[in-house]
């Protein structure tokens, strides 16, 4: 039954290649909505769709027949442990999560969206449904995320069934999603919604809460919810292709609404006090472009008004900052039709890009990596060793060579380190090996997917791979963290850590994967512990098929999350690949047992002979790479004791030899990515090191130009970007011309200055420092510049040029 349910919520994942079109067996066009405003037509279809009436008469005889089941249930004596340790005492299918909230106070009550038992995230609990056994109880309100979710899921069910109450159309699904929710319909006829219904939808939505209908579950059997959704073929496929034979699943029931669901959801929809729809758009069932076109409608809601207000003013800030309108003001870089996906970086993006590589590649120096560069497209062998071949093949580019012989354009470096690790023999004190590398990389994301540069199909990594002993694991991951704390506190963004661990599918043996847990698990404890640390949360079954990894979650200054770096723990690739080197104990001893037989060679048959790798070796290496291939996942049933897949062979390790460990880590992640954040971040004012437009000079009149380019020379040969504006403008539009061009600084050249060699300085950053003020000589401006570039600073290196703020009257 857990799995029947489970299956529910993956249809949003999409099922391929289902086709679901109408009986002649080709789509309907899409024809406009009539009506196009509110006036034009009544609000609800009236009457309403008749099968409206058909699932309530299945859903109450149903319902009633479950609750006289329920009632025959023994009511025993049950314990609820609270988070502070207190415990309740309660009966069994009688005492609910909200009765407890209750009995603690009112305003908990009314505050908690949903419960969770026995700390486990799979088992969330209708408020309103009783409790089965004694377990740990926590009460989780809208500020937790899973709580949140619940909510916008809720909130999903009120649109659907405004929806449906509107247009008597054919609900799909209703997901709750990052920002908020959305749900999926079919509308008669193939209409489209238009911005015009958003209006009555939100009337309806108002009067919905304030009817507080309760949300009722009901579990059913596969054949009853065949029968309940008979007039809707999308819920009829996901039943008959999710809902195993002879299983059950739930639905819940609000007012006329009824909807397949896993739950749980909010006790009414009175809890929904503020709604607003914010767009729709079309898509595809199921996400397939073979499939039936829909129409989505998105929305976001809140416990209170007040929280709405706050979300839009938000969103209007964001709208501000939104990477794609500052690429574009900017002229930071484009997109084109002729490479879906793959950005192309103007001048003053490619600034952006390259200083960003600069000081990345100063952390290597200082720590010790290595830079390599690899091919860009590798023999689809590679990736079958691997295991990406069976994991990732559908998110490559592959290329068909000639028959039998298909290359992958390489989505990820790892492999071809692993080649550059085992293509000879290493030794203990080549230990850790770091090596980086900003190879191109490509990954074919969906086309409705690409999304600026925080969604592409061509972009570079700063990709590293730190192969290691496992004693060195420790000092490895205390490294990582400090460049994490380093380059993220320059870029005044904050930082949360997820340990994400073995996945459903994954390579290897439950007890490696349990070690490097165990593993990582004490490197993010003794992080936490630390000065300037921060804790760390558990992301089950996440990890990459091939180890367990941190996700670092990016926070920026609008308290946004973004997942971009990565640190991940990996045995298994080593295993795969051979790799292996000679430890400190056994090393001497092997050099000296090899040197023997060539040393007695050479003395008996007197020229040297050339020394070859054992062609054997070669051999088994190559069998024990492919002889896995076929199906190199282990599951989690496989693993308790079902049929198992069959085993990878592994290379034996050669005599005093070791196998390396292998950490995969990225900081920035893609460039492409974390370009577009600092985007949004910084708002277009990059910081004076990062910054495209570093300097604008401005002479006041045409005799001036001369002395301008002079200036322009001297701060270029210090390796500034630096222009200088000989336009026809007057004065103060070439000021304000530079001040939206987001110049960190404005030197404004005339008379006085051509005289004193000086400049008059203008600082962005704060507003007492735009009018012309004490003149700076242009050996100072160059010293200063200088430092407060390779200090990477945010500090005003010209403090004279700020005028005293006026009594009352604070600097911003």
């Amino acid at each position: 039954m857990d799995v029947a349910k489970k299956a529910v919520d993956s249809v949003a994942e999409g099922v391929k290649n289902v086709a679901i079109n109408d009986k002649k067996g080709g789509k309907k066009e899409k024809k406009p909505k009539t009506g196009g405003n509110e006036s034009a037509g009544p609000l609800e279809m009236k009457p309403a769709p008749d099968f409206l009436q058909h699932r309530l008469d299945l859903f109450d005889r149903l319902k009633k027949e479950q609750d006289e089941e329920l009632a025959k249930k023994p009511r025993e004596p049950i314990t609820i442990t609270m988070p502070d340790g207190s415990v309740k005492a309660g009966t069994a299918y009688e005492t609910t999560p909200g009765d407890i909230a209750k009995g603690i106070s009112n305003s908990l009550y009314k505050r908690t969206v949903v419960a969770r038992l026995d700390n486990d995230k799979e088992q969330l609990w209708d408020l309103d449904r009783p409790l089965e056994k004694s377990c740990k109880l926590e009460l989780l309100d809208f500020e937790d995320e899973q709580g949140k979710f619940v909510f916008w899921h809720s909130s999903a069910h009120i649109l659907g069934e405004a929806s449906e109450r509107r247009f008597g159309c054919s609900l799909c699904i209703g997901p709750p999603v990052s920002d908020g929710f959305y749900y999926e319909m079919a509308l008669p006829e193939g209409a489209a919604v238009q911005a015009s219904d958003w209006k009555p939808l939100e009337t309806i939505v108002s009067s919905i809460v304030k009817e507080k209908q309760k949300f009722e579950r009901l579990v059913l059997s596969k054949e009853h919810l065949l029968e309940m959704f008979n007039y809707n073929k999308y819920k009829q496929h996901i039943i008959k292709d999710k809902i195993a034979d002879g299983t059950f699943t739930t639905v819940y029931r609000n007012g006329p609404l009824i909807d397949l669901c896993r739950g749980p959801h909010v006790p009414d929809t009175g809890r929904i006090e503020a709604f607003a729809i914010m767009k729709n758009s079309a898509s595809y069932f199921l996400g397939d472009n073979k499939n039936d076109s829909l129409q989505r409608i998105y929305g976001v809601s809140f416990p209170d008004k007040k929280q709405m207000a706050a979300h839009k003013k938000f969103l209007e800030e964001a709208a501000k900052r939104d990477h794609r309108k500052i690429g574009k003001d900017q002229e930071l870089f484009f997109f084109s039709d002729m490479s879906p996906g793959s950005a192309m970086w103007l001048p003053h993006g490619t600034r952006i890009y390259n200083t960003l590589l600069e000081y990345i590649r100063e952390q290597y120096w200082k720590r010790g990596y290595q830079e390599v560069i690899t091919p860009n497209m590798y023999n689809s062998e590679l990736w079958k060793v691997s295991g990406h071949w069976n994991f990732y093949k559908d998110d490559m580019f592959v290329i068909d060579m000639e028959e039998d012989l298909k290359f992958g354009l390489k989505p990820m470096n790892c492999p071809g380190h692993c080649l550059l690790f085992g293509h000879r023999e290493r030794s203990h004190r080549e230990l850790p090996w770091r090596v980086a590398d900003f190879g191109v990389l490509h990954r074919n994301e969906a086309s409705g997917a690409l999304s600026g540069l925080t969604r592409v199909r061509r972009f570079q990594q700063d990709d590293a791979h730190i192969f290691c002993r496992e004693d060195q694991i420790k000092g490895e991951m205390a490294d990582l963290f400090d460049f994490l704390h380093e380059m993220y506190g320059l870029l005044g963004m904050t930082f949360k850590l997820k340990l994400s661990t073995r996945p459903e599918k994954f390579m290897g043996e439950i007890e490696t994967w349990d070690r490097a847990e165990g593993m990582l698990k004490e490197s993010l404890d003794a992080f936490a512990a630390a000065e300037g640390g921060v804790p760390w949360t558990l992301n089950p079954g996440d990890g990459a098929f091939y180890g367990p990894k941190i996700d670092i979650t990016l926070v920026d200054c609008l308290s946004r999350e973004w997942q971009c770096a990565t640190i991940q723990l990996d045995f298994l690739q080593p295993q795969n690949f051979g790799l292996e080197y000679m430890t400190a104990d056994n090393s001497a001893n092997a050099k000296a047992k090899e040197e023997e037989p060539e040393k007695a060679e050479k003395s008996a048959a007197g020229p040297p002979r050339i020394k070859v790798k054992n062609p054997q070796a070669i051999i088994d290496s190559a069998t024990a790479a492919k002889e896995g291939v076929p199906n190199p996942a282990t599951s989690k049933d496989q693993a308790s004791g079902a049929k198992e897949a069959p085993k990878r062979a592994i290379k034996p390790l050669s005599q005093g030899c070791a196998r390396p460990v292998m950490i995969h880590r990225a900081m920035a992640g893609s460039i492409e990515r974390f370009t577009g954040i600092l985007c949004e971040h910084f708002a277009g004012k990059w910081p004076f090191w990062l910054s495209p437009r570093q300097i604008l000079i401005i002479p006041v009149g045409v005799g001036f130009y001369p002395y301008a380019e002079e200036v322009q020379g001297v701060f270029k040969k210090a390796k500034m970007f630096v222009d200088v504006d000989l336009s026809g403008n007057t004065l103060q539009k070439k000021v304000r011309t530079g001040q939206l061009a987001q110049y960190n600084f404005i030197f404004v050249v005339g008379d006085e200055e051509v005289k004193g060699r000086q400049v008059n300085v203008r600082w962005r950053d704060d507003t007492n420092a735009q009018d012309r003020g004490k003149p700076i000589t242009l050996d100072e401006a160059v010293e200063k510049l200088t430092k407060l570039k390779e200090d990477r600073g945010t500090y005003n290196p010209f403090p004279s040029i700020v005028k005293p703020a006026k009594e009352g009257e604070e600097a911003k």
